[in-house]
């Protein structure tokens, strides 16, 4: 049997340079792991003018019963400054128990590590008693439109059908075991322009400052706060992330001052309700007179960026249960159930089926000397392992 050692496996995914959006050589790796296990391998590629082709990977074993589908990507971030690492970043060098490497935990590590735990259930025990699926993009470091959604509408107009799905994202933040993502709060990103008049800095009542009125608004969406948080997600949290006006002289008054900002938001509000309180929030500045006296309301317009992401929460006990008793009969850890962090492709595949993540710990994703400690992929292939034979048990039962 081949595949069943994850540190092989991620070295061979490791030493394939696919900095988002190249393949490198990634999904021909996964595919050479997966044939000889018996998967039926689909490369499929996706486009949409003004992005960037990607190749994709579906790969399925079985044709019926119980439909388990592992999703993750194979696409990584640049490397930064190749001078400042320890090992050369596609090089998979072992250096004091240490496997380095851009994508070593983000997020190749967990695709070695399911593609070792099903190789070794076959070993053990045959094909499972159902069909498992890998879900491979090339784009989740990117723009995010040409991967899963698209690879997930292509399946699914196929007649694929799945019961459940973990994704193998780092969710750990400290030890292996930590954690379980079961949901994910909700994102979304605007720009607002205030509209002034330009003049001379030294005849304000000539002109209209629009940078007074950017501060009342940007004040008015980040106080009060938006909700105190609900029993399964953390408080809702804006965040202004840039503030431009385009003016490199210090005696001019500006004609136009612009501000971005994104907003993580959990389950008390949707992307309606959101932006209906936004712009609420919005008209009310616009008409504050407190640093514009005797001025008329600020005038500005809003434009929302495409695709926000919407809050979930995964209700399924079936699929918590097995991976949190695997996890726990093999680290002895019971993890915690969180809706934490950012986003990731778990956002598309809820529309799908239900959806966990658990992966690696995630503390070097994205840095100079990504690495993974060996113990934790040997670990976490035992965990995913245990998982996948708990999961077709319960789910046959």
């Amino acid at each position: 049997m081949t595949a069943t050692d994850p540190v092989v496996n991620l070295q061979a995914l490791i030493r394939c340079p696919s900095v988002t959006p190249a393949e490198g050589g990634a999904l021909s790796a996964l595919d050479a792991m997966l044939s000889p296990l018996g998967f039926k391998i689909d490369r499929v590629k996706a486009s949409e003018a003004g992005t960037p082709d990607i190749e994709n990977l579906y790969a399925r074993l079985g044709g019926d019963g119980p439909h388990l589908m592992f999703a993750g990507h194979t696409d990584v971030v640049p490397v930064g400054d190749e001078a400042a690492w320890t090992h050369p970043p596609f090089a998979a060098e072992i250096s004091k128990g240490e496997l380095f490497g851009r994508g070593a935990v983000d997020m190749k590590g967990g695709i070695a590590c399911f593609v070792a735990a099903v190789a070794r259930h076959i070993e053990k025990n045959g094909p499972p008693k159902g069909s498992i699926s890998f879900l491979i993009t090339g784009d989740e470091e990117g723009p995010a439109i040409n991967g899963t959604i698209k690879l997930l509408q292509w399946a699914a107009e196929r007649g694929e059908r799945w019961d459940a799905c973990l994704v193998g994202e780092p969710t750990n933040p400290d030890h292996l075991g930590d954690m379980i993502k079961i949901g994910r709060r909700g994102s979304m990103s605007g720009k607002i322009t205030v509209h002034g008049v330009q003049g001379h800095a030294a005849y304000p009542h000539l002109a209209d400052n629009p940078v007074r009125g950017m501060l009342q608004l940007t004040h008015a969406l980040m106080d009060p706060p938006f909700d105190g948080g609900t029993n399964d997600f953390q408080p809702s949290n804006l965040e202004v992330t840039t503030i431009d006006v385009g003016n490199p002289a210090t005696n001019v008054i500006p004609a136009k001052a612009s501000a971005s900002f994104n907003i993580r938001f959990n389950d008390s509000w949707t992307v309606e309700t959101l932006r209906a309180e936004i712009l609420r929030r919005l008209d009310t500045a616009a008409k504050d007179g407190a640093l514009r006296p005797g001025r008329e309301p600020v005038k500005y317009d809003i434009v929302w960026a495409d695709r926000p992401s919407h809050v979930f929460l995964t209700r399924n006990n079936g699929l918590i249960a097995s991976l949190s008793s695997a996890i726990e009969s093999v680290t002895g850890r019971s993890p915690a159930l969180s809706t934490t962090g950012g986003t990731s492709d778990a956002r598309f595949i809820k529309d799908y089926c239900p959806v966990v993540e658990f992966g690696l710990v995630g503390q070097t994703m994205h840095m100079v000397d990504e690495r993974v400690a060996v113990s934790d992929l040997e670990m976490l292939t035992a965990i995913y392992e245990t998982f996948i034979a708990r999961w077709f048990a319960n789910a046959g039962s």
